[in-house]
C-alpha cells in the first residue's frame, strides 16, 4: 500500500564532533537503476543544538518534505523514515562531503552528498496534459470541520455544460497512501492529472484535492488513519453535490490503492454515492496484504527463498502482536522489542549491511506502532465491501506487486456479491504495475523510469464504465 518512492526525508546532522558545518544545502543523485538518477536536495537547519531539515525532489516536483528521525554519533549519520521503510546511513567526511548508503525494501544504493548544485532534467512524461484545456478548470476549497481541515482542490468541468446540456456526472479521486497532492504526484508522474484530463474530455466532471496537511490543504496528516481519510472524502462529496453544474445523483469515487480501501468505507455508509471505482484497491486483510507485498517485492529484488520465508514469519509474528494489542502502543513496543531482540540474534543475516540490530529494531517498531500502520494491519475490507450497494468497478494490473491483482480482485467481487450486490465488474490488465504503467516486471524501481503515467486502455475502461453507470 505504501508507495515506494526513491527519496529520503532527511532531517539532518550534528557537527559537534569535528566542528564540521552541516547546515545549509546538500545535493546528491540517487541512482535508482543503472543510468537512471533521482536528484535530491537537502536543506539543513540547526536550533539550540537540534538539527532538522527538509528534502526537495525536483524531478518529483516535491519540495519542503519534512524530516522524520535522525541520529548522529562520532561522525556516523543515521536517518530512518519508518513509514516508507527507508534508511540513509552515512559518514560526514568534511564540510563539503557526506558519503553513505540509501536503503529501501532490500535495495542498497550508494548516495553521496556535496555542496555543488546539480542541474536536474525534467523526466519525459508524454501523457501529462498542458493548457489550454478544452474544459473549464475551477480552483475550490471545502472543509471537514470535524477534522479542523480545509481542503484545496481542482474541479474540471466539460464545456458541454455551458451549451445548455443537463447537469454533469462527477467523480471524486481519492489518493493512495502517504501525503499526496491533488495530482497524486510521485517520481515525476501525475496520475490524477492524467485521469482527470481523460475523464473530463469524455464528459465527466472530476474533483481532485490535496490530502489533509499536504500542499495547499490544512489539517494534520500525521496520526490519521484510513477511517479519518474517509471522512475527508465524505466532505468532498458533501461539497460537490451542492455544485450548480453537478448532478447530485450521479457522483461517485475513484480511489487508487489505499483510496480503493477508503471509497467503500464512504459508499457503505452513504447511499447517495452513485458508484465506486477501485484502482488497485484492496480486498484482503491488511496484514495479509503486507505479507504478500513483502514477498513479491523481495522476490523481484532478488531475495532468496529462505530469506523470504524468514521475513514472512517475522512479519506474521509482529502483525499478530499489533492485532492482539491494537491501540496499546506501549504493550506492542514491549512485546516487539523482546521478539526482535531474540529473532535478530538468531538470524543476524536479516540485519542490512551497514546497520545495527538496535537501528533495525527501532525502525521496525516505530513503523508498526504508528496509528496509520496499526489501523491497516487490523483492517479487513471484506465486511465493508459487503455493505456497498452501488455499482462497483475494480481494476488492477497483473504485475502489481503492492496489491496482488488476482487475490484482491476476487476478494472484492466475492465480498460485494456476498452482500447481495451483483453490479460489480472486475478487470485485470496484463503487464500493468501498481501505477497502471505498462511494464515487464512490476518492480517499484521501474516507476520513475517508465515514461507512461497511466495505461490508455485502463483509462478507457474506467471512462466507459462511469459513462455507462451514469447515463
Amino acid at each position: 500500500m505504501k508507495k515506494l518512492l526513491f527519496v529520503v526525508l532527511l532531517g539532518l546532522i550534528s557537527h559537534f564532533n569535528y566542528g564540521q558545518q552541516v547546515t545549509g544545502d546538500w545535493y546528491g543523485n540517487l541512482e535508482v537503476q543503472p543510468g537512471v538518477v533521482l536528484p535530491l536536495v537537502f536543506h539543513i537547519t540547526e536550533a539550540d543544538g537540534t538539527y532538522s531539515g527538509t528534502l526537495d525532489s525536483p524531478d518529483q516536483k516535491a519540495f519542503g518534505i519534512p524530516v522524520t528521525t535522525v541520529t548522529y554519533t562520532d561522525a556516523n549519520l543515521n536517518i530512518a523514515i519508518p513509514n516508507m521503510g527507508i534508511t540513509y546511513e552515512a559518514t560526514l567526511e568534511s564540510d563539503a562531503l557526506v558519503k553513505g548508503t540509501f536503503k529501501q525494501g532490500g535495495q542498497v544504493i550508494p548516495l553521496q552528498l556535496t555542496r555543488e548544485a546539480i542541474a536536474a532534467e525534467a523526466p519525459n512524461r508524454p501523457q501529462e496534459p498542458t493548457a489550454p484545456f478544452p474544459y473549464k478548470v475551477e480552483e475550490v476549497t471545502f472543509e471537514n470541520k470535524a477534522a479542523n481541515a480545509t481542503f484545496s482542490g481542482t474541479i474540471t468541468l466539460p464545456k458541454v455544460i455551458f451549451k445548455g446540456k443537463k447537469k454533469l456526472p462527477a467523480v471524486i479521486l481519492i489518493s493512495g497512501s502517504g501525503p499526496q497532492d491533488r495530482n497524486e504526484e510521485l517520481l515525476g508522474h501525475k496520475p490524477f492529472l492524467v485521469i482527470a484530463d481523460y475523464l473530463t474530455r469524455n464528459g465527466i466532471a472530476v474533483l481532485r484535492y490535496d490530502d489533509r496537511g499536504t500542499a495547499e490543504s490544512t489539517g494534520e496528516f500525521t496520526g490519521a488513519t484510513s477511517a479519518d481519510f474517509a471522512t475527508d472524502a465524505q466532505a468532498a462529496f458533501d461539497f460537490l453535490k451542492n455544485h450548480p453544474d453537478i448532478d447530485a445523483s450521479k457522483i461517485g469515487f475513484a480511489g487508487h490503492s489505499e483510496g480503493g480501501l477508503i471509497a467503500p468505507m464512504v459508499a457503505s455508509e452513504n447511499k447517495e454515492v452513485a458508484f465506486i471505482a477501485l484502482l488497485a484497491g484492496v480486498g484482503q486483510p491488511g496484514d495479509e496484504l503486507l505479507m504478500d507485498q513483502g514477498y513479491l517485492i523481495g522476490k523481484a529484488q532478488g531475495f532468496d527463498d529462505e530469506m523470504l520465508r524468514k521475513n514472512r514469519i517475522a512479519q506474521e509474528v509482529m502483525f499478530n502482536t499489533v492485532k492482539k494489542h491494537y491501540g496499546d502502543t506501549e504493550k506492542i513496543k514491549t512485546e516487539l522489542t523482546t521478539y526482535l531482540d531474540n529473532a535478530l540474534d538468531q538470524n543476524p543475516e536479516m540485519i542490512p549491511e551497514g546497520s545495527t540490530k538496535e537501528d533495525l529494531m527501532k525502525r521496525e517498531i516505530n513503523t508498526l506502532v504508528s496509528d496509520w500502520f496499526q489501523y491497516l494491519i487490523i483492517t479487513d475490507p471484506r465486511p465493508t465491501l459487503e455493505k456497498v450497494t452501488c455499482p462497483v468497478l475494480a481494476i488492477n494490473g497483473s504485475l502489481d506487486l503492492q496489491v496482488p491483482s488476482k487475490k484482491n480482485l476476487e476478494n472484492i467481487e466475492n465480498s460485494v456479491k456476498k452482500g447481495g450486490n451483483t453490479d460489480v465488474t472486475t478487470v485485470e490488465f496484463p503487464n500493468l504495475n501498481h501505477l497502471f504503467q505498462t511494464t515487464t516486471t512490476g518492480s517499484p524501481s521501474e516507476y520513475a523510469v517508465l515514461e507512461e503515467t497511466f495505461s490508455p486502455e485502463a483509462l478507457k475502461v474506467l471512462s466507459d464504465w462511469i459513462i455507462e453507470k451514469t447515463k
